[in-house]
């Protein structure tokens, strides 16, 4: 495939044996074979600390960011809620960097892991989120209770249903990213944006400033 979709895997947590680190090569290897250019984030970045933006893991991540057409975020549901490896990863994704915003008009596919009864709220909340920053989520979403028996010795997951909604929620996400990633500009051109100078725009999303 020419002009291959580039999609960056981020997933939420620190553990070499966690279930959520499973899921995202297993997504990464499923987005592959749909043609995609894949890379998976390193979710071990410092607490998010805008005094901490130079720090060159965080530079490293954020060229990620840049460099994605799209997104595909795995969290472990922890006490109901998002677990904080991945919302430490997306606080540190910038709203702005002077007049652009890196994650307007991209692509985010979501999924969660739990280990107990199937539950939504992780990927809920994560939708809300990719809403704030002005994402295009697409429709489908995966969530995989006892996501610890769906995984066998080669750390593939199991023939079965739960499988094959990540197998459709990963092809979604080329999909749309195909569909959209050569038409952001024009998808996101807002006629407020139009009357607000770059450097209007600067000052109002300084983060910087408002921490």
């Amino acid at each position: 495939m020419t002009n291959q979709p580039k999609i960056l895997v981020q997933y939420g947590s620190l553990r070499s044996t966690s279930v959520s680190r499973k899921l995202a090569e297993e997504v990464a290897r499923f987005l592959s074979e749909f043609g995609a250019d894949v890379r998976i984030a390193d979710p071990n970045l410092p607490l998010y600390n805008e005094e901490m933006r130079d720090d060159p893991k965080v530079q490293e991540y954020m060229e990620l960011v840049d460099w994605a057409d799209g997104f595909a975020w795995i969290s472990p549901e922890l006490h109901g809620t998002i677990a904080s490896v991945m919302k430490n990863q997306v606080d540190w994704m910038q709203l702005s960097n002077g007049a652009t915003r890196p994650t307007q008009g991209k692509t985010l596919a979501l999924f969660q892991v739990e280990g107990g009864s199937q539950s939504f709220n992780t990927v809920n909340l994560m939708r809300q989120m990719g809403r704030w920053m002005r994402m295009f989520t697409i429709p489908n979403q995966s969530s995989i209770p006892k996501a610890y028996q769906e995984f066998n010795e080669y750390e593939r997951l199991n023939d079965g249903p739960f499988r094959n909604r990540v197998i459709d929620v990963v092809e979604e996400l080329v999909k749309f990213t195909e569909l959209t990633k050569d038409k952001i500009d024009f998808l996101t051109d807002r006629y407020s944006e139009r009357v607000e100078s770059g450097e209007e725009l600067a000052a109002r999303m300084n983060l910087a400033q408002a921490l």
